[in-house]
């Protein structure tokens, strides 16, 4: 195995479709995913899976049944599995994800954004 360093800025130069990640590495069973987001996402759980959004550029809010969380550069947000939430942008946002191997971008809800197979770029 070749151990060789990611550019985000690089990365995220190769694509520009909202709510469509791609993954740039893998580690314990996590994937490493990367994604543009804008707009408002559908809700939706993930039964069996924790989620981490790392905010790279803008200004995300995740929006969860009780309160909405208003994420800026540099900070983060880990969604326990079973937990309801939205994340909205109303400008582009670059984030990170990180979450099990095979999480479903959509979840539960299924639908028209739903990524079956995630490029790895």
């Amino acid at each position: 195995m070749s151990i060789q360093k990611i550019n985000l800025s690089e990365k995220f130069k190769t694509f520009d479709d909202p709510w469509h990640p791609r993954i740039v590495g893998r580690l314990n069973g996590q994937e490493v995913k990367i994604a543009r987001l804008k707009g408002e996402f559908v809700w939706h759980k993930h039964d069996h899976e924790d989620e981490m959004f790392l905010v790279i550029s803008g200004t995300l809010k995740m929006e969860l049944e009780d309160k909405t969380l208003v994420l800026e550069e540099g900070e983060f947000v880990i969604i326990p599995k079973g937990t309801l939430h939205r994340p909205v942008a109303d400008e582009e946002v670059k984030v990170m994800l990180f979450e099990p191997a095979g999480t479903l971008n959509t979840g539960d809800a299924g639908g028209e954004l739903t990524r079956n197979e995630i490029e790895e770029i």
